[in-house]
Protein backbone atom coordinates (compact mmCIF):
# COMPACT_ATOMS: atom_id res chain seq x y z
CA UNK A 1 0.00 0.00 0.00
CA UNK A 2 2.79 2.40 0.86
CA UNK A 3 4.09 2.49 -2.72
CA UNK A 4 0.58 3.03 -4.14
CA UNK A 5 -0.09 5.91 -1.74
CA UNK A 6 3.29 7.54 -2.45
CA UNK A 7 2.58 7.36 -6.19
CA UNK A 8 -0.87 8.89 -5.61
CA UNK A 9 0.62 11.73 -3.54
CA UNK A 10 3.20 12.54 -6.20
CA UNK A 11 0.67 12.34 -9.04
CA UNK A 12 -1.64 14.83 -7.35
CA UNK A 13 1.05 16.88 -5.60
CA UNK A 14 -0.61 16.47 -2.23
CA UNK A 15 2.35 17.23 0.06
CA UNK A 16 5.27 19.64 0.19
CA UNK A 17 8.29 19.54 2.47
CA UNK A 18 8.57 21.43 5.75
CA UNK A 19 4.83 21.78 6.40
CA UNK A 20 2.44 21.30 9.30
CA UNK A 21 -0.19 18.64 8.62
CA UNK A 22 -3.22 17.78 10.72
CA UNK A 23 -4.63 14.27 10.51
CA UNK A 24 -8.26 13.59 11.34
CA UNK A 25 -8.10 10.36 13.35
CA UNK A 26 -11.07 8.42 14.72
CA UNK A 27 -9.18 5.29 15.77
CA UNK A 28 -10.62 3.15 12.97
CA UNK A 29 -8.54 1.25 10.37
CA UNK A 30 -8.61 4.01 7.74
CA UNK A 31 -7.48 6.90 9.90
CA UNK A 32 -4.95 4.80 11.83
CA UNK A 33 -3.38 3.55 8.59
CA UNK A 34 -3.24 7.17 7.39
CA UNK A 35 -1.64 8.37 10.62
CA UNK A 36 0.95 5.58 10.57
CA UNK A 37 1.73 6.27 6.91
CA UNK A 38 2.29 9.98 7.61
CA UNK A 39 4.48 9.04 10.56
CA UNK A 40 6.52 6.79 8.25
CA UNK A 41 7.28 9.64 5.85
CA UNK A 42 7.62 12.36 8.50
CA UNK A 43 11.41 12.53 8.26
CA UNK A 44 11.48 12.37 4.45
CA UNK A 45 9.14 15.38 4.16
CA UNK A 46 10.18 17.08 7.42
CA UNK A 47 6.53 17.21 8.53
CA UNK A 48 5.05 18.42 11.77
CA UNK A 49 2.14 16.01 12.35
CA UNK A 50 -0.76 16.78 14.69
CA UNK A 51 -3.45 14.15 15.17
CA UNK A 52 -6.93 15.56 15.84
CA UNK A 53 -9.56 13.24 17.32
CA UNK A 54 -13.19 14.23 17.92
CA UNK A 55 -15.58 12.31 20.18
CA UNK A 56 -19.14 12.90 18.92
CA UNK A 57 -20.60 11.50 22.17
CA UNK A 58 -22.90 9.13 20.28
CA UNK A 59 -21.61 5.85 21.71
CA UNK A 60 -20.90 6.74 25.31
CA UNK A 61 -17.87 5.04 26.84
CA UNK A 62 -16.96 3.34 23.55
CA UNK A 63 -16.35 6.58 21.66
CA UNK A 64 -14.49 8.02 24.63
CA UNK A 65 -12.27 4.92 24.57
CA UNK A 66 -11.62 5.54 20.84
CA UNK A 67 -10.22 8.97 21.67
CA UNK A 68 -8.08 7.56 24.46
CA UNK A 69 -6.73 4.88 22.11
CA UNK A 70 -5.69 7.49 19.53
CA UNK A 71 -3.97 9.51 22.25
CA UNK A 72 -2.01 6.48 23.44
CA UNK A 73 -0.91 5.56 19.90
CA UNK A 74 0.26 9.14 19.32
CA UNK A 75 2.33 8.93 22.49
CA UNK A 76 3.82 5.64 21.23
CA UNK A 77 4.72 7.16 17.84
CA UNK A 78 5.73 10.53 19.31
CA UNK A 79 3.04 12.44 17.42
CA UNK A 80 1.34 15.59 18.73
CA UNK A 81 -2.27 14.99 19.76
CA UNK A 82 -5.41 17.08 20.22
CA UNK A 83 -8.66 15.50 21.40
CA UNK A 84 -12.03 17.07 22.12
CA UNK A 85 -15.73 16.32 22.60
CA UNK A 86 -18.68 17.76 20.65
CA UNK A 87 -22.38 17.63 21.50
CA UNK A 88 -24.00 16.17 18.40
CA UNK A 89 -27.45 15.49 19.96
CA UNK A 90 -27.93 19.13 21.02
CA UNK A 91 -26.59 20.43 17.72
CA UNK A 92 -29.07 18.23 15.82
CA UNK A 93 -31.99 19.81 17.66
CA UNK A 94 -30.72 23.35 17.21
CA UNK A 95 -29.89 23.03 13.53
CA UNK A 96 -32.69 20.55 12.72
CA UNK A 97 -30.37 18.25 10.78
CA UNK A 98 -29.63 14.52 10.83
CA UNK A 99 -27.00 12.78 12.90
CA UNK A 100 -24.49 12.38 10.06
CA UNK A 101 -24.74 16.03 9.02
CA UNK A 102 -24.51 17.30 12.60
CA UNK A 103 -21.46 15.16 13.35
CA UNK A 104 -19.72 16.23 10.16
CA UNK A 105 -20.37 19.95 10.67
CA UNK A 106 -19.11 19.90 14.26
CA UNK A 107 -16.08 17.79 13.34
CA UNK A 108 -15.07 20.16 10.56
CA UNK A 109 -15.50 23.12 12.89
CA UNK A 110 -12.88 21.55 15.15
CA UNK A 111 -10.60 20.85 12.17
CA UNK A 112 -10.89 24.45 11.01
CA UNK A 113 -10.11 25.84 14.47
CA UNK A 114 -7.03 23.67 14.82
CA UNK A 115 -5.74 24.46 11.34
CA UNK A 116 -5.98 28.17 12.09
CA UNK A 117 -4.40 27.74 15.51
CA UNK A 118 -1.35 25.93 14.09
CA UNK A 119 -1.38 27.65 10.67
CA UNK A 120 -1.38 24.19 9.15
CA UNK A 121 -0.95 23.68 5.41
CA UNK A 122 -2.88 20.41 5.23
CA UNK A 123 -5.69 18.48 6.80
CA UNK A 124 -5.27 14.80 5.86
CA UNK A 125 -8.35 12.58 5.95
CA UNK A 126 -8.60 8.82 5.61
CA UNK A 127 -11.18 8.51 2.82
CA UNK A 128 -10.27 5.61 0.55
CA UNK A 129 -11.29 4.15 -2.78
CA UNK A 130 -14.31 2.26 -1.41
CA UNK A 131 -15.57 5.51 0.15
CA UNK A 132 -15.35 7.08 -3.30
CA UNK A 133 -17.49 4.30 -4.79
CA UNK A 134 -20.07 4.74 -2.02
CA UNK A 135 -20.17 8.51 -2.42
CA UNK A 136 -20.70 8.45 -6.16
CA UNK A 137 -23.41 5.81 -5.88
CA UNK A 138 -25.16 7.86 -3.20
CA UNK A 139 -24.97 10.92 -5.44
CA UNK A 140 -26.50 8.96 -8.30
CA UNK A 141 -29.52 8.01 -6.19
CA UNK A 142 -30.03 11.51 -4.77
CA UNK A 143 -29.56 13.98 -7.60
CA UNK A 144 -29.08 14.57 -11.30
CA UNK A 145 -26.63 17.41 -10.68
CA UNK A 146 -23.30 16.46 -12.37
CA UNK A 147 -21.34 18.26 -9.65
CA UNK A 148 -22.75 15.95 -6.98
CA UNK A 149 -21.88 12.90 -9.09
CA UNK A 150 -18.20 13.81 -9.29
CA UNK A 151 -17.43 12.28 -5.90
CA UNK A 152 -14.90 13.16 -3.20
CA UNK A 153 -12.16 15.57 -4.34
CA UNK A 154 -8.55 14.50 -3.89
CA UNK A 155 -7.83 17.96 -2.47
CA UNK A 156 -9.70 21.20 -1.87
CA UNK A 157 -9.25 24.51 -0.13
CA UNK A 158 -10.04 24.54 3.59
CA UNK A 159 -9.24 26.95 6.44
CA UNK A 160 -5.54 27.88 6.17
CA UNK A 161 -4.63 25.33 3.53
CA UNK A 162 -5.90 22.19 1.84
CA UNK A 163 -7.82 19.07 2.70
CA UNK A 164 -5.91 16.14 1.17
CA UNK A 165 -6.95 12.51 0.87
CA UNK A 166 -3.86 10.36 0.17
CA UNK A 167 -5.76 7.04 0.46
CA UNK A 168 -8.32 7.59 -2.29
CA UNK A 169 -6.29 5.43 -4.64
CA UNK A 170 -6.37 2.31 -2.44
CA UNK A 171 -9.15 -0.03 -1.33
CA UNK A 172 -10.49 -0.87 2.12
CA UNK A 173 -8.96 -4.33 1.84
CA UNK A 174 -5.50 -2.86 1.19
CA UNK A 175 -5.86 -0.65 4.26
CA UNK A 176 -6.85 -3.58 6.45
CA UNK A 177 -3.84 -5.54 5.17
CA UNK A 178 -1.56 -2.57 5.93
CA UNK A 179 -2.83 -2.41 9.50
CA UNK A 180 -2.14 -6.13 9.96
CA UNK A 181 1.37 -5.77 8.54
CA UNK A 182 2.17 -2.83 10.86
CA UNK A 183 0.67 -4.54 13.92
CA UNK A 184 -1.99 -1.85 14.23
CA UNK A 185 -5.10 -3.04 16.08
CA UNK A 186 -7.65 -0.33 15.27
CA UNK A 187 -10.87 0.44 17.08
CA UNK A 188 -14.11 -0.74 15.46
CA UNK A 189 -17.34 1.23 15.39
CA UNK A 190 -20.16 -1.37 15.54
CA UNK A 191 -22.62 1.09 13.96
CA UNK A 192 -20.70 0.72 10.70
CA UNK A 193 -22.00 -2.83 10.40
CA UNK A 194 -25.68 -1.80 10.33
CA UNK A 195 -27.68 -0.25 7.51
CA UNK A 196 -29.46 2.51 9.43
CA UNK A 197 -27.38 5.21 7.76
CA UNK A 198 -27.43 5.61 3.96
CA UNK A 199 -23.68 5.23 3.56
CA UNK A 200 -23.64 2.04 5.59
CA UNK A 201 -26.35 0.58 3.36
CA UNK A 202 -24.25 1.15 0.25
CA UNK A 203 -21.11 -0.03 2.05
CA UNK A 204 -22.59 -3.31 3.25
CA UNK A 205 -25.19 -4.10 0.59
CA UNK A 206 -24.29 -2.51 -2.75
CA UNK A 207 -20.51 -2.16 -3.02
CA UNK A 208 -19.82 -5.88 -2.30
CA UNK A 209 -22.02 -6.80 -5.28
CA UNK A 210 -20.08 -4.44 -7.56
CA UNK A 211 -16.79 -5.91 -6.41
CA UNK A 212 -17.94 -9.33 -7.54
CA UNK A 213 -18.16 -7.91 -11.05
CA UNK A 214 -15.02 -5.78 -10.79
CA UNK A 215 -12.60 -6.32 -7.95
CA UNK A 216 -10.77 -3.14 -8.97
CA UNK A 217 -13.90 -0.97 -8.99
CA UNK A 218 -12.32 1.61 -6.66
CA UNK A 219 -9.61 2.37 -9.23
CA UNK A 220 -12.13 2.65 -12.06
CA UNK A 221 -14.39 4.94 -10.06
CA UNK A 222 -11.51 7.13 -8.88
CA UNK A 223 -10.43 7.67 -12.49
CA UNK A 224 -14.02 8.55 -13.38
CA UNK A 225 -14.24 10.94 -10.43
CA UNK A 226 -11.08 12.79 -11.42
CA UNK A 227 -12.26 13.10 -15.04
CA UNK A 228 -15.67 14.41 -14.00
CA UNK A 229 -14.18 16.88 -11.55
CA UNK A 230 -11.78 18.25 -14.18
CA UNK A 231 -14.62 18.65 -16.67
CA UNK A 232 -16.89 20.24 -14.08
CA UNK A 233 -14.19 22.69 -13.00
CA UNK A 234 -13.70 23.86 -16.57
CA UNK A 235 -17.43 24.24 -17.16
CA UNK A 236 -17.85 25.99 -13.81
CA UNK A 237 -15.21 28.55 -14.73
CA UNK A 238 -16.86 29.16 -18.10
CA UNK A 239 -20.28 29.45 -16.44
CA UNK A 240 -18.85 32.00 -13.99
CA UNK A 241 -17.71 34.13 -16.92
CA UNK A 242 -21.16 33.75 -18.48
CA UNK A 243 -22.68 34.79 -15.16
CA UNK A 244 -20.71 38.04 -15.18
CA UNK A 245 -21.80 38.78 -18.76
CA UNK A 246 -25.53 38.06 -18.66
CA UNK A 247 -26.81 38.53 -15.11
CA UNK A 248 -27.88 41.72 -13.36
CA UNK A 249 -28.20 41.59 -9.57
CA UNK A 250 -29.88 44.09 -7.26
CA UNK A 251 -27.93 45.63 -4.38
CA UNK A 252 -29.44 43.23 -1.84
CA UNK A 253 -28.57 40.23 -4.06
CA UNK A 254 -32.12 38.94 -3.69
CA UNK A 255 -33.12 39.57 -7.30
CA UNK A 256 -31.47 38.62 -10.57
CA UNK A 257 -32.34 39.39 -14.17
CA UNK A 258 -31.05 38.10 -17.49
CA UNK A 259 -31.90 38.58 -21.16
CA UNK A 260 -33.18 35.28 -22.51
CA UNK A 261 -31.98 35.45 -26.13
CA UNK A 262 -28.45 36.40 -25.03
CA UNK A 263 -28.44 33.55 -22.50
CA UNK A 264 -29.72 30.99 -25.00
CA UNK A 265 -27.01 31.91 -27.52
CA UNK A 266 -24.53 29.99 -25.33
CA UNK A 267 -24.08 26.18 -25.32
CA UNK A 268 -26.61 24.19 -23.32
CA UNK A 269 -23.86 22.73 -21.11
CA UNK A 270 -22.99 26.26 -19.93
CA UNK A 271 -26.64 27.15 -19.49
CA UNK A 272 -27.06 24.16 -17.15
CA UNK A 273 -24.01 25.08 -15.06
CA UNK A 274 -25.22 28.67 -14.97
CA UNK A 275 -28.59 27.48 -13.65
CA UNK A 276 -26.88 25.79 -10.70
CA UNK A 277 -24.59 28.77 -10.20
CA UNK A 278 -27.44 31.28 -9.88
CA UNK A 279 -29.27 29.04 -7.40
CA UNK A 280 -26.15 28.76 -5.26
CA UNK A 281 -25.87 32.54 -5.42
CA UNK A 282 -29.47 33.28 -4.41
CA UNK A 283 -29.93 30.59 -1.76
CA UNK A 284 -27.93 30.77 1.47
CA UNK A 285 -28.22 26.97 1.53
CA UNK A 286 -29.73 24.89 -1.26
CA UNK A 287 -33.12 23.45 -0.23
CA UNK A 288 -33.31 19.67 0.13
CA UNK A 289 -36.47 19.58 -2.00
CA UNK A 290 -34.73 21.21 -4.96
CA UNK A 291 -34.51 18.54 -7.69
CA UNK A 292 -33.91 17.94 -11.36
CA UNK A 293 -37.64 18.58 -11.87
CA UNK A 294 -37.01 22.26 -11.15
CA UNK A 295 -34.22 22.28 -13.72
CA UNK A 296 -36.57 20.84 -16.32
CA UNK A 297 -39.17 23.46 -15.43
CA UNK A 298 -36.56 26.20 -15.77
CA UNK A 299 -35.61 25.22 -19.31
CA UNK A 300 -39.25 24.67 -20.26
CA UNK A 301 -39.91 28.22 -19.07
CA UNK A 302 -37.16 29.55 -21.32
CA UNK A 303 -38.66 27.72 -24.31
CA UNK A 304 -42.25 28.76 -23.54
CA UNK A 305 -44.02 30.82 -26.20
CA UNK A 306 -46.00 32.64 -23.52
CA UNK A 307 -44.98 36.25 -22.98
CA UNK A 308 -45.54 36.20 -19.21
CA UNK A 309 -45.29 33.06 -17.12
CA UNK A 310 -43.90 32.20 -13.68
CA UNK A 311 -42.80 29.05 -11.84
CA UNK A 312 -42.32 28.50 -8.12
CA UNK A 313 -39.12 27.16 -6.57
CA UNK A 314 -38.62 26.10 -2.92
CA UNK A 315 -38.49 28.73 -0.14
CA UNK A 316 -40.58 31.26 -2.08
CA UNK A 317 -38.11 31.77 -4.93
CA UNK A 318 -39.95 32.79 -8.10
CA UNK A 319 -38.59 32.46 -11.63
CA UNK A 320 -40.57 34.65 -13.99
CA UNK A 321 -40.40 35.09 -17.72
CA UNK A 322 -41.53 38.49 -18.96
CA UNK A 323 -41.12 38.67 -22.72
CA UNK A 324 -37.36 38.40 -23.30
CA UNK A 325 -36.37 38.97 -19.69
CA UNK A 326 -36.05 36.32 -17.00
CA UNK A 327 -36.36 37.39 -13.38
CA UNK A 328 -35.41 35.53 -10.20
CA UNK A 329 -36.81 36.98 -6.98
CA UNK A 330 -38.13 35.95 -3.61
CA UNK A 331 -41.80 36.27 -2.71
CA UNK A 332 -41.20 38.85 0.02
CA UNK A 333 -40.17 41.28 -2.71
CA UNK A 334 -43.73 41.19 -3.97
CA UNK A 335 -44.82 42.77 -0.69
CA UNK A 336 -43.50 46.04 -2.13
CA UNK A 337 -46.61 46.12 -4.34
CA UNK A 338 -48.61 49.25 -3.62
CA UNK A 339 -51.87 50.89 -4.60
CA UNK A 340 -51.88 54.69 -4.91
CA UNK A 341 -54.80 57.12 -5.13
CA UNK A 342 -53.71 60.56 -3.96
CA UNK A 343 -54.49 64.19 -4.81
CA UNK A 344 -51.56 65.91 -6.50
CA UNK A 345 -51.27 69.52 -5.30
CA UNK A 346 -50.47 72.30 -7.80
CA UNK A 347 -47.95 73.59 -7.01
CA UNK A 348 -46.53 70.98 -4.69
CA UNK A 349 -45.16 67.45 -4.58
CA UNK A 350 -46.06 63.93 -3.53
CA UNK A 351 -43.79 61.03 -2.54
CA UNK A 352 -44.91 57.56 -3.65
CA UNK A 353 -44.43 54.36 -1.60
CA UNK A 354 -41.46 53.30 -3.76
CA UNK A 355 -39.65 56.57 -3.06
CA UNK A 356 -40.51 58.22 -6.39
CA UNK A 357 -41.42 61.92 -6.26
CA UNK A 358 -44.08 63.70 -8.35
CA UNK A 359 -43.90 67.50 -8.30
CA UNK A 360 -45.94 70.23 -10.02
CA UNK A 361 -45.36 73.89 -10.82
CA UNK A 362 -47.06 76.61 -12.87
CA UNK A 363 -45.01 77.46 -15.94
CA UNK A 364 -44.98 79.96 -18.79
CA UNK A 365 -43.57 77.56 -21.40
CA UNK A 366 -44.52 74.15 -22.76
CA UNK A 367 -41.13 72.48 -23.16
CA UNK A 368 -40.91 68.97 -21.71
CA UNK A 369 -38.76 65.85 -21.70
CA UNK A 370 -39.09 62.15 -20.87
CA UNK A 371 -39.59 62.81 -17.15
CA UNK A 372 -41.93 65.79 -17.46
CA UNK A 373 -45.45 66.41 -18.76
CA UNK A 374 -46.83 69.85 -19.61
CA UNK A 375 -50.46 70.75 -20.25
CA UNK A 376 -52.50 73.96 -20.51
CA UNK A 377 -54.23 74.85 -17.28
CA UNK A 378 -57.54 75.46 -19.07
CA UNK A 379 -57.48 72.01 -20.75
CA UNK A 380 -57.94 70.06 -17.55
CA UNK A 381 -60.12 69.99 -14.47
CA UNK A 382 -58.23 70.44 -11.22
CA UNK A 383 -57.28 68.98 -8.83
CA UNK A 384 -54.89 66.47 -10.33
CA UNK A 385 -54.63 62.92 -9.03
CA UNK A 386 -51.89 60.31 -9.01
CA UNK A 387 -52.98 56.67 -8.89
CA UNK A 388 -52.29 53.17 -10.13
CA UNK A 389 -54.37 51.52 -12.82
CA UNK A 390 -57.97 50.35 -12.58
CA UNK A 391 -59.81 47.77 -14.63
CA UNK A 392 -61.00 49.27 -17.92
CA UNK A 393 -58.63 52.27 -17.87
CA UNK A 394 -58.17 53.87 -21.29
CA UNK A 395 -56.27 56.90 -22.57
CA UNK A 396 -55.92 58.93 -25.76
CA UNK A 397 -52.99 60.80 -27.28
CA UNK A 398 -52.22 62.85 -30.33
CA UNK A 399 -52.41 60.84 -33.56
CA UNK A 400 -54.39 57.99 -32.02
CA UNK A 401 -57.79 57.26 -33.52
CA UNK A 402 -59.93 56.93 -30.41
CA UNK A 403 -58.49 55.57 -27.15
CA UNK A 404 -56.49 52.55 -26.02
CA UNK A 405 -56.62 50.32 -22.96
CA UNK A 406 -53.85 50.80 -20.41
CA UNK A 407 -53.57 47.01 -20.29
CA UNK A 408 -52.79 46.93 -24.04
CA UNK A 409 -50.20 49.67 -23.67
CA UNK A 410 -48.41 47.60 -21.03
CA UNK A 411 -48.47 44.59 -23.34
CA UNK A 412 -47.17 46.61 -26.31
CA UNK A 413 -44.36 48.03 -24.18
CA UNK A 414 -43.59 44.56 -22.75
CA UNK A 415 -43.92 45.70 -19.15
CA UNK A 416 -43.57 42.74 -16.72
CA UNK A 417 -46.88 41.68 -15.21
CA UNK A 418 -45.68 42.17 -11.63
CA UNK A 419 -44.82 45.83 -12.37
CA UNK A 420 -48.12 46.83 -13.97
CA UNK A 421 -50.21 47.20 -10.82
CA UNK A 422 -47.57 49.54 -9.35
CA UNK A 423 -47.21 51.78 -12.40
CA UNK A 424 -48.21 55.41 -11.61
CA UNK A 425 -50.46 57.50 -13.84
CA UNK A 426 -51.74 61.09 -13.59
CA UNK A 427 -55.39 62.07 -14.12
CA UNK A 428 -57.43 65.24 -13.82
CA UNK A 429 -60.48 65.52 -11.59
CA UNK A 430 -62.75 64.04 -14.27
CA UNK A 431 -60.64 60.91 -14.54
CA UNK A 432 -58.97 61.84 -17.84
CA UNK A 433 -55.62 60.02 -17.95
CA UNK A 434 -53.02 62.66 -18.76
CA UNK A 435 -49.80 60.76 -18.33
CA UNK A 436 -48.94 57.06 -18.04
CA UNK A 437 -45.58 57.97 -16.60
CA UNK A 438 -42.64 56.96 -18.72
CA UNK A 439 -44.80 55.38 -21.42
CA UNK A 440 -47.50 57.64 -22.89
CA UNK A 441 -48.49 61.31 -22.68
CA UNK A 442 -52.17 61.93 -23.16
CA UNK A 443 -54.09 64.47 -25.20
CA UNK A 444 -57.01 66.03 -23.23
CA UNK A 445 -60.34 66.24 -25.02
CA UNK A 446 -60.57 69.98 -24.44
CA UNK A 447 -58.16 72.05 -26.56
CA UNK A 448 -56.90 75.52 -25.57
CA UNK A 449 -54.31 78.09 -26.57
CA UNK A 450 -53.77 79.43 -23.10
CA UNK A 451 -50.17 80.28 -22.29
CA UNK A 452 -50.53 79.25 -18.64
CA UNK A 453 -49.14 75.75 -18.20
CA UNK A 454 -48.85 73.16 -15.48
CA UNK A 455 -45.57 71.24 -15.48
CA UNK A 456 -45.51 67.80 -13.84
CA UNK A 457 -42.10 66.27 -13.04
CA UNK A 458 -41.34 62.67 -12.12
CA UNK A 459 -38.22 61.50 -10.23
CA UNK A 460 -37.84 57.73 -9.93
CA UNK A 461 -37.22 56.31 -6.46
CA UNK A 462 -34.46 53.95 -5.37
CA UNK A 463 -36.53 51.52 -3.29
Amino acid sequence: MREAVMAFIKKHRLLENNRTILAGVSGGPDSMALLHFLWSIQTDYNLRIIAVSVDHQLRGAESEADLTYVKEMCEKWNIEFYGTFVDVPSYKLTRKVGTEVAARELRYQVFSEQMKKHQASYLALGHHGDDQVETMLMGLTRTANPTALAGIPVKRRFATGLIVRPLLGVSKREIETYCEQQNIIPRRDPTNEGTEFTRNYFRNKVVPLLKIQNGNIHTTVQHLSESLQADEQYLHNEASRLFDNVITMDQMKSKATLQIDHFQSHPLALQRRFYHLILNYLYDELPKDLSYIHEEQFFALLASEKANVRIDFPRELKVEKSYQMLNFYFYFDESQSFQVNETLPVPGQLTLPDGSVISTVFSNHSSEDENTYVCCKDQIVLPLHIRTRKAGDRMRWKGLNGSKKIKDIFIDEKIPVKERDNWPLVTDNKGEILWLIGLRKGQPRKQANNTSFIKICYEKGNM
